[in-house]
């Protein structure tokens, strides 16, 4: 029999397993995870955890400021003066970053394609962002060919910019291609930002009953969340609520 301890370790190795296992089949992507959590039971289970189940992993994930909060002024005046005194990337991607947050667009992306150059001319940051500042300005050809240049990096399937460039082709007229993309990101379990969105894409397609299924089983869903999941998509889950309030199949 082995001892107390080894039995322990042995019993948390199995259960990262199982739940790593659960959240990968959950969101669709046990064809590539799979194999490395039961082959490389700890060391698979901690890479999974980090590559997917930690916070903030995905693209602009947004960071709360308290002095742009209390004091939007001068904090892109303090951030301003930091540019002047050091030019740097960093300084130039955060005070674009806060132009974009004041809804200062056009001061947002004149400060990214300067900052999108040289050895940071494929910053996935910075290219997501002024993607989002192009479709805010409704520059549509600019958001999809910007995107364009992160699309097959591994955090670009789930994150809100994926929406946008799906948001991008369908208001460019390529609605076909628009809804390849909303259908790429309809994982069970998950992405209900991304499914929300195809819903409502599917509404202005006057495709009134397969919207009011997506938003069906995104509320269907919702018990079966952990209590984690469920507070971070609340948003998304009552808003396809109202959908189907508001929609008569």
């Amino acid at each position: 029999m082995l001892p107390f301890g080894n039995n322990y370790l042995y019993y948390i190795e199995i259960g990262l397993q199982v739940i790593c296992a659960i959240h990968s089949v959950r969101r669709g992507t046990q064809g590539k995870w799979l194999w490395i959590i039961i082959f490389l039971p700890l060391v698979g289970s901690l890479i999974y955890i980090f590559s997917e189940m930690r916070p903030g992993r995905n693209l602009t994930t947004p960071k709360i400021d308290i002095g742009m909060v209390i004091n939007p002024s001068a904090n892109l005046k303090k951030l301003e003066d930091n540019l002047k005194f050091t030019d740097t990337f960093d300084n130039k991607i955060k005070l674009a970053d806060a132009y974009l947050a004041a809804g200062q667009t056009e001061r947002a992306i004149e400060l990214y394609e300067k900052s999108l150059t040289g050895a940071f001319a494929e910053n996935e940051h910075g290219i997501a962002q002024l993607a989002t500042a192009y479709f805010q300005n409704e520059r549509y050809p600019d958001t999809i060919s910007t995107l364009k240049k992160i699309y097959n990096t591994h955090q670009f399937a789930r994150s809100h910019v994926h929406v946008l460039y799906a948001r991008a082709l369908e208001l460019t007229g390529n609605t076909e291609a628009a809804e390849h993309e909303f259908k790429l990101m309809k994982g069970r379990y998950s992405n209900f930002e991304q499914r929300y969105e195809y819903g409502l894409f599917l509404e202005r397609a006057d495709r009134i009953e397969d919207a009011y299924a997506i938003f069906e089983q995104m509320l269907d869903e919702a018990p079966h969340l952990s209590s984690i999941e469920r507070k971070s998509n609340r948003v998304w889950l009552s808003k396809a609520k109202e959908e189907m309030k508001r929609i008569t199949v």
